[in-house]
């Protein structure tokens, strides 16, 4: 009943398992404590007697294994201790219930100020990979970002930063991991966060450089289409101020989930180097010159006339 209402987050420094597993996963934010924190429905011994599978309580649902692959961790921390700064730092972007607003922190950093290293940032050829956490740190208060989910689903990025000391959300595409292509994971990672940001009315800026969603039978029989939608789902359905910025590719399915005009996005901007398309060129002279291709003696001779 609490979801939605006041924000939850759950410091996992210890063992967990069986039912009691998903009294955490249902909190808007998990830290998990290296080599001390363990979460798993069914524990190795279980595992090793049904499935005869030898797998240690680390492998089976340690920090780093729900920080990387599961996604139930937001956080993972080294020690108590920074576990708890996480903490702290968490509740300071948040404010303490949805009918609160964010607290508004100070800070020298002018809001007007002109970063020129921005235009170096993106390279000039398309299929080059970039940081955009590099542009991310660049546009924020004093430059810090900090990133939820750092560990998981990297090819999106989310987390917070402030803006003349206003907290935002962040959702960015992220080219050095998938040339930030959508995938199952991060249509969930990215929906989920933008749906916490909608509850406590904290804007959100994103940032686009994705070349479609990721193909594939493996995306596919896992329900790309389902968890895909979730998405397009969150951001149509936010109605905190939203504004988004194209950096670089904006290709097919991906442009219209990634915070379009579609979607019912406030302000929507475009950078001189930003490529809006139902899909790239190269792609889309394959498909609509296939014929003619298959046919050439020279096939990549006649690709690069067209």
């Amino acid at each position: 009943m609490a979801s939605g209402v006041v924000p939850q987050i759950t410091a996992s420094i210890g063992p967990s398992a069986g039912g009691a597993v998903y009294s955490p996963a249902m909190t808007d934010f998990v830290i998990m404590v290296d080599k001390l924190g363990t979460m798993f429905v069914t524990g190795p011994d279980v595992v090793k007697t049904v499935l005869g599978e030898e797998v240690s309580f680390d492998e089976l649902g340690g920090a780093m294994t729900h920080g990387t692959k599961s996604g139930v961790a937001h956080f993972v921390a080294q020690n108590e201790y920074e576990c708890m700064d996480y903490i702290k730092t968490l509740l300071s972007y948040i404010p303490q219930n949805n009918t609160e607003e964010s607290s508004i922190v100070s800070n020298d950093d002018d809001p007007n100020r002109l970063d020129h290293n921005l235009i170096s940032m993106i390279p000039e050829d398309a299929l080059k990979p970039y940081d955009m956490k590099e542009i991310i740190h660049s546009i924020v208060d004093n430059h810090n970002f900090f990133e939820v989910h750092e560990l998981f689903a990297q090819n999106i990025i989310v987390g917070f930063a402030r803006m003349n000391g206003k907290t935002i959300g962040i959702v960015a595409s992220q080219p050095l991991y998938l040339a930030g292509a959508l995938d199952i994971d991060s249509s969930n990672k990215a929906s989920r966060f933008i749906r916490f940001c909608d509850c406590y009315h904290i804007p959100i800026l994103t940032l686009v450089d994705t070349p479609g969603y990721m193909p594939g039978t493996d995306q596919e029989h896992h329900g790309i289409i389902r968890h895909g939608s979730k998405l397009l789902y969150a951001y149509s359905e936010a109605t905190v101020p939203k504004i988004t910025i194209v950096i670089g590719k904006a290709y097919g399915g991906a442009y219209i989930a990634m915070g379009s005009k579609n979607l019912r996005t406030d302000i929507n901007y475009a950078w001189p180097t930003a490529q809006i398309a139902v899909l790239g060129s190269e792609a889309a002279v394959k498909i609509m010159n296939r014929k003619e291709l298959a046919s050439s003696k020279d096939p990549e001779a006649l690709k690069n006339n067209w």
